[in-house]
């Protein structure tokens, strides 16, 4: 008995020590975002698009076919972007203009999101940049410093190879090196490039990528300066990241590689979404146990526990994230990944519309999309204060990564929210789209 007493009595204190010392959080707030709007000369449809990649890879009629699917299917509209060297005749994808593209939408982006916030560059004592599959010497975050003149104590990152996710990921990032920095502010700029990237091979699993991703880009400024609260739009609440790379499978499922031929791609395997479900599954079982109410948490925790210990065979549950969120925003990543996640959460068509707009409008643009899709969510004027939302991205690897914000202010007309000059012709109807013409089925592999 004395020995259980003193046991108890030494957990307590334990437990008082940890979190008497523990450091209080900091609040992170975002000031504000802003997306790269391309000009109207680098406007494609869906048919010149097609024509382009079919001049650029040199493609037999049945891959031009394939290709013509794929950008109609998906969900892409006739008003995407696409480099301007890959709209020339023919195509020029050197260096010089795969560095003008990046450069284009990492300033465009920028400089809107200094004229939104007034934040002078000085200020700026964080960057963490992300481009995936474009790599330069000196490094993209070096550019920005070079073209800003940041200063010379600045803490900067430059993130590779990360995919889709990456932007959630820089994110999470700089919220920990905001933990540690008071008084700071912390620019994040996401983008992609194209001009280099293209795939110039007849392989339909690696010719995905051409058919539905755009030029596109990001900037976000973050802060926890306390005095920042009542400016900003929004607080980070939590941030999330599952990374299945243990699974030979997830890792797999989305891979630089080159084909038979020697032509180097992106390869994306059938067993996308597969990949995508397990780490989605893992992910949300993570955030529902931070931001669902109790009756829910209790459900979920109790179909975990009858799973794993056999019990009865069931069906993992699935949490109603409606009763914890406003506003959902996911990764633009194409019409089955959307599909998949709608069927998997149970959202409705209202929920999805944001994402699925971005889809039409400005294509997959890589780990910038969430933020045109909260962009689409402001512009039409659904953000108010103390609404809750809830981004979502995934990634190679494979990534799954959360966002949970809460807005501090309503969100009313921008003059520089890529959406608002169109804004009342949207949503569209897009029910009438037919079945994906490539299929990701279930691997065996377990």
């Amino acid at each position: 008995m004395f020995a259980i007493t003193a046991a108890l009595a030494f957990l307590t204190l334990t437990l008082l020590f940890c979190f008497g010392t523990k450091k209080p959080c900091r609040k992170i707030f975002l000031l504000d975002f802003a997306c790269y709007k391309p000009t109207t000369l680098q406007m494609c449809t869906r048919e010149e698009a097609v024509d382009q990649i079919t001049l650029y890879a040199n493609l037999s009629k049945e891959s031009s076919e394939f290709v013509k699917k794929v950008i109609k299917i998906g969900g892409l509209g006739n008003s995407t972007y696409l480099p301007e060297a890959l709209l020339t005749k023919p195509p020029n994808p050197c260096m010089e203009n795969a560095r003008r593209e990046t450069e284009r939408a990492m300033f465009g982006s920028i400089d809107a999101l200094l004229e939104k916030t007034g934040v002078e560059c000085k200020d700026i004592q964080i960057l963490v940049v992300n481009c995936s599959i474009f790599n330069v010497v000196p490094s993209l975050s070096s550019v920005v410093v070079n073209r800003y003149k940041l200063r010379e104590d600045v803490i900067s990152y430059n993130l590779t190879g990360m995919g889709c996710s990456a932007s959630l990921m820089a994110i999470g990032l700089a919220k920990q090196l905001l933990q540690v920095h008071p008084n700071t502010y912390a620019l994040v700029v996401s983008t992609e490039n194209i001009t280099e990237n293209e795939y110039k091979g007849p392989d339909h699993p690696m010719l995905l990528i051409n058919c539905l991703f755009r030029l596109g880009g990001a900037a976000i400024l973050l802060s926890n300066r306390p005095f920042d609260h009542s400016l900003s739009k929004y607080q980070l609440i939590h941030t999330v990241h599952t990374h299945t790379a243990s699974s030979d499978l997830s890792y797999n499922c989305i891979r630089q590689e080159e084909d038979e031929g020697g032509r180097r791609g992106i390869n994306i395997t059938k067993d996308l979404l597969v990949a995508e479900h397990k780490a989605m599954e893992s992910n949300m079982s993570s955030l529902g146990s931070l931001i669902l109410p109790l009756s829910e948490r209790i459900r979920l925790t109790v179909n975990s526990i009858i799973r794993k210990l056999h019990v009865v065979r069931i069906q993992p549950y699935v949490p109603d994230f409606k009763k914890a969120i406003d506003h959902f925003v996911t990764h633009v990543g194409g019409k089955p990944v959307m599909d998949e996640l709608q069927k998997t959460l149970g959202f409705s068509d209202v929920d999805m519309e944001p994402s699925r707009m971005t889809m039409y409008r400005f294509g997959n643009t890589s780990s910038s999309s969430v933020w045109y899709a909260l962009a689409y969510a402001e512009a039409k004027g659904r953000i108010k204060k103390g609404d809750r939302v809830w981004q979502i991205a995934f990634g190679s690897g494979f990534k799954c990564i959360s966002l949970f914000w809460r807005a501090m202010r309503n969100v009313d007309y921008e003059k520089l929210n890529p959406w608002t000059a169109e804004i009342d012709g949207f949503p569209l109807n897009l029910d009438n789209l037919e079945s994906f013409p490539y299929s990701f089925e279930p691997s065996k592999q377990t």
